[in-house]
């Protein structure tokens, strides 16, 4: 009987063709189109963002702990913008625009979805590469010029935009109202539009790879959760990340051809703009339509890689396979319409804000399904505390603690008084930030031994571990008292304002807690890659888990099996079944050959299995009245 399907024959002739030609340094390592490879180029270029962002953290938060301090070793790295060793305070909001810009879209969705989608949806779904390797190839580099474009903004004169992440008209719009308004804004934009393009790029790969190179017996209802999770985040992608480029045109048209699309009435010294009839409005609009969509962009593949590494330490099957699907699927459809809760701020209409605010408590219940499924596959489980699965449990406890909050913010009438200030920073660092880095660690741990065909040091993985959730904690929590009292985000220092000054002891604590979670990162960085080059040589496969990935040899090949792709006939969370002798089933195992562990269920109403199964037990298990 043939294990492939007609589309896998093909990719296998592919790859026999591929083989003939002798495969350059620049070919196979820099404009590689080997899926595993390019998932290897996203994951590094991640991590030296993911560095960048922090260290720029790090610089404004020794501003807000140390406001009146002058640090000389500022000023001879940063020039004219520390000068006397004080950052100043334009260059202050730069800083924080570019962090949050880096970590939500070039760390958390191009680094997260990036690298896991790639790795993972041919190995997981018995494919040879993506249904487009060169398309692929193209979404990596548009994506690492994106990179180049926006920090080369640290190299211009007026510096990098300004705007917060978020980029609000009027400072983003007009060239000339600050500094970090003129070229930095247009390279932002530029970085964008490229940084779009190369996620489309990937979602369309991503979805057409899902729904067309599957393997035989790969239906959709045996896909790892990964998979669902991967691919239902690049729905979002397609449909919510061409409305913000749709913005960024008609902000590029405001900035340079005199339009008034999200200009009004503006007063610049004593100068009275000709522009009428726009509204920044419009922008938050355009942009939080894609804006709230990404957050689950970024939280979806967390929460598949946290289902997939908690299922295979807990040795047990998840909990709720298809209450877990649907309930990605309701994240999917409601996060198209919860937006607004970003705008109760702008005058909205009550009854669309009452509406937006029903949506956004609504959304709650699929994310509070998933927690729930997670909290009970631990349950009773027989686990194993390895790194992977610790920054799993990492992501569950963020994603409680930060979602909770979440409920005060969703509420209109509290969100007033709470919008802007640190309480929506400490709560978006939670449930974002920190749940959906730790989700990816979780995966870089555990599918470390399939990248680089080594394995981590568990002990410095642990020191990682405990040093960043400890201190995760400590700068992020205490941020919601400072919300809580009114004390507003991005501003300068706390020196100016009275009421602020008493938070001025708690932002130094934060900023020494920060320092070290910085610090607990060279544990990691060491550990990453230390080991690709000097690491233990990885089994086959190291966690004894049931996926397709780890039925692929240890050293790469592109075409992923050497032979013909196995055929698929069970669901991925076969562990611990009653009657079986190993605590694991792969997928690739036939139920023939585990008739003692087969359950009425297994089959999915095929009555031909059925029957067999019937036949055996008559033969090989005791009946009731023979056993008393």
């Amino acid at each position: 009987m043939s294990t492939i399907s007609l589309h896998d024959t093909h990719n296998h002739d592919s790859h026999d063709d591929h083989g003939h030609h002798k495969e350059t340094f620049l070919t196979k390592y820099v404009f590689s189109q080997d899926h595993k490879m390019i998932a290897k180029q996203f994951l590094i270029t991640g991590i030296i963002m993911a560095v960048i962002a922090m260290g720029l953290s790090i610089l404004f938060r020794l501003q807000l702990a140390w406001p009146d301090t002058n640090f000389p070793i500022l000023e001879t790295f940063l020039g004219t913008w520390a000068e006397g060793g004080r950052i100043k305070p334009d260059f202050y909001l730069a800083l924080v625009t570019i962090h949050g810009t880096i970590m939500v879209f070039f760390v958390l969705t191009a680094g997260l979805s990036g690298t896991f989608s790639n790795l993972l949806i041919p190995l997981q779904i018995g494919a040879r590469d993506m249904a487009s390797p060169f398309l692929n190839m193209l979404s990596y580099w548009f994506f690492f010029g994106a990179c180049v474009v926006m920090m080369s903004s640290f190299f211009i004169q007026t510096g990098p935009a300004s705007a917060g992440w978020t980029v609000y008209p009027p400072l983003s719009a007009l060239p000339t109202a600050i500094k970090g308004s003129a070229l930095g804004m247009t390279l932002w934009l530029i970085s964008m539009i490229m940084f779009v393009a190369s996620s489309l790029m990937g979602g369309i790969n991503y979805v057409s790879t899902v729904l067309n190179m599957r393997t035989k017996g790969m239906d959709l209802w045996k896909m790892p959760l990964t998979i669902w999770a991967f691919f239902l985040t690049a729905i979002l992608g397609i449909l919510s990340f061409p409305v913000l480029v749709a913005g960024v045109v008609l902000l590029i048209f405001d900035r340079s051809f005199g339009t008034s699309f999200y200009l009004s009435d503006i007063v610049m010294g004593t100068q009275v703009l000709p522009n009428e009839g726009g509204s920044p409005i419009l922008w938050q609009h355009l942009f939080w339509f894609l804006g709230h969509p990404e957050v689950y962009i970024v939280i979806m593949p967390a929460l598949g890689i946290s289902s997939e590494v908690i299922s295979v330490n807990s040795r047990k099957p998840i909990f709720g396979y298809h209450a877990m699907i649907y309930s990605l699927i309701g994240i999917t459809v409601l996060s198209f319409i919860v937006w607004g809760h970003h705008m109760f701020v702008t005058g909205m209409n009550p009854l669309l804000g009452g509406v937006f605010m029903i949506t956004t408590l609504i959304i709650a219940v699929p994310s509070a399904v998933k927690t729930f499924n997670y909290l009970a596959t631990l349950w009773r489980g027989n686990i194993k505390f390895t790194p992977a699965m610790l920054f799993a449990i990492g992501l569950v406890s963020f994603f409680i603690s930060g979602g909770l909050t979440g409920i005060f913010l969703g509420n209109a009438s509290l969100d007033i008084n709470l919008h802007d200030t640190y309480f929506v920073v400490a709560h978006f660092h939670l449930v974002m930030g920190s749940a959906a880095i730790f989700g990816m660690l979780a995966g870089v741990y555990h599918w470390y031994p399939k990248m680089f065909g080594r394995m981590m040091s568990s002990k410095l993985g642990y020191l990682h571990f405990w040093l960043t959730f400890i201190s995760a904690y400590l700068v992020f929590f205490p941020l919601h008292f400072l919300g809580l009292d009114g004390v507003p985000r991005r501003y300068y220092a706390f020196t100016e304002f009275e009421f602020m000054q008493k938070w001025l002891t708690v932002n130094v604590f934060v900023t020494w807690a920060a320092i070290i979670g910085a610090l607990a990162q060279v544990a990691f960085l060491w550990n990453f890659f230390y080991n690709i080059f000097r690491g233990k040589k990885a089994p086959q496969n190291p966690w004894e888990s049931n996926t397709l990935e780890w039925t692929t040899p240890v050293e790469h090949l592109h075409g992923n099996w050497p032979g013909e792709i196995p055929t698929v006939y069970r669901w991925p969370y076969d562990y611990s079944k009653p009657g079986s002798e190993a605590d694991f089933i792969p997928q690739t195992v036939p139920f023939s050959q585990t008739m003692s562990s087969n359950m009425p269920h297994d089959f999915e109403g095929n009555t031909e299995s059925e029957r067999i199964q019937r036949e055996w037990e008559a033969k090989n298990v005791p009946s009731p009245e023979k056993l008393d």
